[in-house]
């Protein structure tokens, strides 16, 4: 069964991202409530603004939260009093996946239907098709207001019954997003202390990530699903990264990173790693302290 598109739905938590998710549902034509611990928050038009939490909580079946922490959450959720008891509940609060878990927990003690989510975007991207949004929790729950949650935009999907994976996925892909950042301003660090303009180093950039690191991706994956690491070897790599490490220094560049990836290297050759390609740094990564 899937929820009226129009289906009325309730927004707990009126910070830049939660107004940015109100402004998605109205936009969508949901008829849509909202509530704010702080009182004067201002309410978008077309919002309809509850006096009380219950007030909030018994305008809709539907209920999303997006607040400070999952702390915040439950002790919103506790004070409910007198709210109808057969609400479902889309956490939107960014969190771990452990503390995603222990709330489902909680929910569920209360007789609350609960789904987790985390939305890679930011408050400008919301209810665009740039957002990225992720869920976690009972299917058919899912499915019962998928249509609703469309509103907030982009490419959402479904991971399964566990609601810890969505907080997984988000604190994996920033990492994956920020690693390769701040492996950019390293480059850019570098060619700018020999005076070369950014703008110059830009399409070569550009064309190395689109056409080399990009696709690379699927196999480095396929690589460590299957636990065989071929490729140029980790040998091979230490030379070239240990010349990274010396250019960093001879600029006067921070070599933090291009340090970090030599040692990782080095610890996996040490463990008998030495042939394999560089989706062999996987062991190591797996296991830090290994040796």
């Amino acid at each position: 069964m899937t929820a009226d598109p129009r289906s009325p739905v309730t927004v707990i938590g009126l910070g830049p991202m939660g107004a940015a998710i109100t402004r998605a549902f109205v936009a969508a034509g949901h008829p849509t409530t909202v509530w704010h611990r702080l009182p004067g928050e201002p309410v978008a038009g077309g919002v309809v603004g509850a006096a009380t939490l219950v007030d909030a909580v018994s305008a809709s079946r539907l209920v999303v939260v997006c607040v400070l922490d999952h702390r915040a959450m439950r002790e919103i959720v506790n004070s409910l009093g007198e709210a109808p008891a057969d609400r479902v509940v889309v956490n939107l609060t960014a969190g771990t996946a452990s503390e995603a878990r222990a709330t489902a927990a909680w929910a569920a003690d209360r007789g609350v239907g609960y789904l987790d989510g985390s939305i890679l975007a930011t408050p400008d991207e919301v209810g665009t098709d740039r957002a990225l949004a992720f869920y976690g929790g009972p299917k058919a729950l899912y499915r019962e207001h998928e249509s609703t949650l469309a509103a907030i935009g982009g490419t959402r999907t479904h991971l399964g019954a566990d609601v810890g994976l969505p907080a997984l996925y988000e604190v994996a892909l920033l990492g994956v997003m920020w690693s390769t950042w701040i492996g950019l301003l390293h480059g850019l660090a570098l060619v700018s202390a020999e005076n070369v303009a950014a703008g110059d180093f830009l399409p070569h950039a550009t064309r190395w990530l689109e056409r080399v690191v990009g696709p690379a991706v699927p196999g480095l994956t396929a690589r460590v699903e299957q636990g065989e690491y071929p490729g140029t070897t980790l040998v091979h790599h230490a030379v070239v990264v240990e010349r990274l490490v010396a250019a960093s220094r001879a600029a006067g560049v921070d070599d933090a990173l291009p340090a970090f990836l030599l040692a990782r290297v080095e610890q996996a050759i040490r463990r008998g790693h030495a042939g394999d390609g560089f989706a062999g740094l996987i062991e190591v990564l797996r296991k830090p302290s290994a040796d």
